[in-house]
C-alpha cells in the first residue's frame, strides 16, 4: 500500500470539504431559526426536563452540539439561564449531536448521494440567489448539505483498501487486540481527533469510514466515539476561558457530565455493546462484529443509546453535579479596583442580540449599585448599610455622620468610564443586530436610565456641599427643610431598590421624565 503525500493532501482535502459543507449547513439553520430559537433556549428551560429537551430540540434542528453548547456558555455568561438550566440544555444537546451520526450512516453509507449531490448544489445556488432572506438562507442550507455528502464520498475514496495489505492489518491488530488498553487507546485518539478538528461530527464521520473501510473493529471504533464525547466538551472551556465565572461553572458540568457518562460506560463496555449488536442483528441480519458494512448503523445506536441513558441516568444527580461545579469554580468577589471597569460588556456577550441587551441592562445595574448608591448615600451624609437596611427613616435622618466624599473623583473614576462604554456598546448592539421593538424599547428604557442616573450623581455635589452647611445649622427651620429632602429622597431611592432591575428604568422615565411606556398605554 503506498500512501504518498499527494494521498495525505487529498484525504485533508476531502475532510475539510465535509467540515465546510457541515459549518455553511449550520449556520444556515442558525440564520434561519436564529432570533426565535434563542428565544426558545431563554424561555422553555424552567426544569431540567424542559431543558434537556430544548437542548435537543437545538441541536437536531442547528445539527452543531458545539454551537449549542457556546450559545449555553454566552446565555450563562450574559445570566440568561442559570447552572441547572444550562447543564440540562447541555444534555439535551449531547443527544441532538446523535443525528448527525444517523444521517451520515444512513445518507453516507445505504444511499448513494453523491447522484444527486451536484444537483442540489445546482438548485441551491439557484435559491441562494434569491433577494429574500429566507430563501436565500434555504438555498446556503441545501449547498451545505450536498457539499457535506461530496466531502463524504471523497473521504471514501481517498482511505486506502486496508484488505489488500496485510503488513498494515498486522499492525492494526496489535493496537486492536490488548483489551481495555487497547480501548483506552482508541478513546485518547477519538478525544485528540475532536480537539484538532473541533468537530466531533466530522471525528464521528471518520471513525464510521474507518469501520466501513475495514481499518478497525467495532469495539474500538465504539472506543473512539466515547473519546469524541469529551473531545467535544473543550470546545465550550475554551470559549469560557474569557467569560465569567458562571460561564466557566457551565463549560466545567459540560466536561463533568461527559466524563461521567464515559466512565460507567467503560466499565460495563462488553456487555452494553454486545447488546447494540443484538439489536442490529435483528434489524439488519448482519452482526457488527462480524460485518464491516453493518458497524456505521450499530455505531449510530450505540452513541444514541448512551447519550440518552447518560442523560436519564445522570438527570438526577443534577443538584450534585452542580454543587460540585461550583465547588470546582468558586464565586469570585469583584475587587475594588475593577469597580472603574465595566463588567459585563464583554465580545462574548454581544455574539446574540438577547445576550447583549442583558449585558448592558446588568451594566446599568452594576453602575448604580456599585457607585450611584454610594453617592448619594454619602451625600446625604447617611451610611449606605443604612440605606440598604430595613431600619426606620426616621431613626436613619436622625443619626447624621459627617461623610467624606470627593464626587468630582467618584464620578470621574467610578461613573464617567462606564457610562461612557455603556453607551459605545449600545451603538455596537444597534448596528450589529436586526432589533425588534421590544428590544428596541429595552435599550431605550435602559439608556434613559442611565442618563438619569449620571444627572442625578452630577446635582449631588452641590446639595451634599448644602447638606455639611445646613445640617449643622443653629436655625431649627433650615435643618428641618434639609431632613425633610433627605427623607423624600432616600424614600425614592428605597423604592428604586425595591422595584429592582426591572421596574428601575420604567420608574425613572414615567416618575422623573413623565414618559408612559407604550404597552401601558391603555391601563
Amino acid at each position: 500500500m503506498n500512501y504518498g503525500i499527494g494521498d495525505i493532501l487529498t484525504l485533508l482535502g476531502s475532510l475539510g470539504l465535509f467540515l465546510f459543507g457541515m459549518k455553511v449547513m449550520s449556520e444556515a439553520l442558525m440564520k434561519l431559526s436564529g432570533t426565535r430559537m434563542r428565544a426558545f433556549l431563554a424561555t422553555t428551560t424552567s426544569n431540567r426536563f424542559f431543558a434537556l429537551t430544548t437542548g435537543f430540540l437545538i441541536t437536531t434542528a442547528i445539527q452543531s452540539s458545539s454551537a449549542t453548547t457556546l450559545m449555553v456558555v454566552s446565555f450563562v455568561n450574559a445570566n440568561l439561564l442559570t447552572l441547572t438550566e444550562a447543564v440540562g440544555v447541555v444534555m439535551g444537546a449531547n443527544i441532538g449531536t446523535t443525528v448527525t451520526a444517523w444521517l451520515i450512516s444512513i445518507l453516507g453509507f445505504k444511499v448513494k448521494m453523491s447522484a444527486i449531490a451536484l444537483p442540489l448544489v445546482g438548485a441551491g445556488f439557484l435559491l441562494s440567489m434569491s433577494k429574500r432572506a429566507q430563501i436565500k438562507q434555504w438555498g446556503l442550507f441545501t449547498i451545505g448539505f450536498a457539499v457535506l455528502f461530496i466531502g463524504l464520498q471523497f473521504l471514501k475514496d481517498s482511505v486506502p483498501d486496508i484488505g489488500s495489505n496485510p503488513d498494515a492489518l498486522a499492525f492494526l491488530a496489535e493496537y486492536t487486540s490488548k483489551g481495555y488498553l487497547s480501548l483506552l487507546l482508541f478513546l485518547g485518539i477519538g478525544t485528540l481527533l475532536t480537539l484538532v478538528i473541533q468537530s466531533s461530527s466530522a471525528t464521528m464521520a471518520l471513525t464510521l469510514l474507518m469501520t466501513f473501510e475495514g481499518w478497525i473493529p467495532f469495539d474500538m471504533a465504539a472506543a473512539m466515539v466515547l473519546g469524541e464525547n469529551i473531545g467535544t466538551t473543550i470546545t465550550a472551556n475554551i470559549a469560557a476561558f474569557v467569560a465569567n465565572y458562571q460561564a466557566k461553572r457551565a463549560a466545567r458540568a459540560h466536561l463533568i457530565f461527559n466524563l461521567l457518562g464515559v466512565t460507567w460506560v467503560m466499565l460495563l463496555f462488553y456487555p452494553f455493546i454486545e447488546g447494540v449488536a443484538v439489536v442490529i442483528e435483528q434489524l439488519e441480519g448482519d452482526s457488527p462484529f462480524i460485518k464491516a458494512a453493518a458497524i456505521p448503523i450499530a455505531l449510530s445506536l450505540f452513541h444514541t443509546s448512551f447519550n440518552i441513558l447518560n442523560a436519564l441516568f445522570l438527570i438526577g444527580f443534577l443538584p450534585l453535579i452542580v454543587r460540585i461545579v461550583e465547588w470546582l469554580v468558586p464565586e469570585v468577589v469583584e475587587p475594588e479596583h475593577l469597580l472603574e471597569e465595566p463588567r459585563f460588556l464583554d465580545k462574548a456577550s454581544m455574539k446574540y442580540s438577547q445576550t447583549a441587551i442583558k449585558a448592558l441592562s446588568d451594566e446599568s445595574v452594576r453602575l448604580l449599585e456599585n457607585a450611584a448608591y454610594k453617592v448619594l448615600s454619602h451625600g446625604l451624609r447617611v451610611h449606605r448599610k443604612d440605606l440598604e437596611s430595613e431600619r426606620h427613616l426616621k431613626e436613619i435622618l436622625e443619626q447624621i455622620d459627617t461623610i467624606e466624599i470627593d464626587i468630582d473623583q467618584f464620578y470621574s473614576t467610578r461613573i464617567k468610564r462606564i457610562y461612557s462604554k455603556i453607551l459605545d456598546y449600545a451603538t455596537q448592539l444597534q448596528q450589529k443586530f436586526t432589533l425588534d421593538d421590544c428590544e428596541i424599547e429595552t435599550i431605550r428604557n435602559v439608556l434613559v436610565a442611565d442618563r438619569l442616573l449620571v444627572q442625578v450623581v452630577k446635582r449631588m455635589k452641590p446639595l451634599h456641599l448644602n447638606m455639611d452647611r445646613y445640617l449643622d445649622s443653629d436655625n431649627d427651620a433650615i435643618r428641618r427643610e434639609y431632613n425633610t429632602l433627605r427623607r423624600h429622597i432616600l424614600k425614592v431611592v428605597r423604592l428604586i431598590k425595591h422595584i429592582g432591575p426591572v421596574g428601575e428604568s420604567l420608574f425613572l422615565r414615567k416618575h422623573v421624565l413623565g414618559i408612559k411606556p407604550k404597552h401601558a398605554a391603555n391601563t
